[in-house]
């Protein structure tokens, strides 16, 4: 929990929410603290990507309070969430939610044209975000011509532009293979770090959990950025925790190595090759939409 002294970033207070008689999340209550990175997990159907949508403004709970660095969002109205998002929060959903008829630059580009910034600033933002992730060379490029790999880092892109304080990511490598994926991490990692963001980490990969936790990004004097083991005493651990929803109920809080320690019944069903884990069906609106989309068509810069 963040101290006394520290505002969370994110904190929910006795959240429930319900779909017509379905009881989605039952009475949820954490937070994340400032540089924190929380790992959400559980069985599909548990809760996790209603709960990041709920922190995003995208749902508003049935009852509870959510608070977004000490500002209750429920009473918010559009624009203002609209706002909320753009000044400082990111997401990169499970889903590919790409505009497939804009390039590469003009999809990492949407947020900020959708808040009017100028055009010098756009093109600076954007160039930066894109040599990030290991885009810039295929800026004008469509979706189509990306690889899945490349694709994913588009989408965590769009989502750095700016580099938000809160960074929320609803199982980012879900449909990435092992060497793809494993770039997503290390990338997910230096964003973490260098920016020194705050996040909310969902996955149904147990094993992406401890090399998020064991691992941290340092910048050095000539600009280059190195991933190290924490075992090698390089660097501190990132701070980190684990949570856990079994049937919209948080069943665990802890530490890494609580959590892999532990023989509760709704963590060891997560360790099973049955688990009955599947691809969420859950409709993703886009959380910066002023009530327009971009037309599939090329926009100029």
């Amino acid at each position: 929990m963040a101290t006394e002294t520290q505002t969370p970033v994110i904190e929910f207070r006795h959240v429930s929410l319900w779909f017509d008689e379905k009881l989605a999340l039952d009475d949820i209550s954490f937070d994340l603290g400032q540089g924190e990175m929380v790992f959400l997990t559980g069985a599909s159907a548990s809760g996790k990507s209603v709960l990041t949508h709920l922190a995003m403004g995208l749902l508003k709970p049935d009852e509870g309070q959510i608070f977004i660095e000490g500002r209750e969002i429920v009473a918010l109205d559009e624009s203002e969430l609209v706002e909320m998002r753009g000044r400082g929060m990111g997401i990169v959903f499970q889903e590919d939610s790409l505009f497939t008829g804009l390039t590469a630059y003009d999809n990492a580009a949407y947020r900020l044209d959708e808040h009017g910034v100028e055009e010098d600033e756009t093109e600076r933002e954007v160039l930066e975000v894109l040599r990030f992730v290991g885009l810039d060379q295929d800026a004008e490029k469509f979706p189509e011509e990306l690889s899945g790999g490349m694709r994913r880092r588009l989408e965590i892109a769009r989502a750095l532009i700016g580099w938000p304080a809160i960074m929320l990511f609803d199982e980012p490598t879900s449909s990435l293979d092992p060497i793809s994926a494993e770039k997503v991490l290390d990338l997910i990692i230096r964003a973490r770090d260098i920016q020194r963001m705050s996040s909310i980490y969902v996955t149904k990969k147990l094993h992406e959990i401890p090399y998020l936790a064991t691992h941290h990004a340092i910048a050095r004097p000539d600009g280059t950025v190195t991933i190290n083991d924490v075992s090698s005493k390089i660097v501190a651990a990132p701070r980190t925790k684990v949570m856990v929803l079994d049937a919209g109920r948080i069943v665990f809080t802890g530490t890494v190595a609580e959590f892999e320690a532990s023989t509760l019944p709704a963590l060891t069903r997560l360790t099973r090759a049955d688990n009955g884990t599947t691809f969420s069906d859950f409709y993703t609106p886009d959380p910066w939409d002023k009530g327009r989309r971009p037309k599939e068509t090329i926009l100029g810069r």
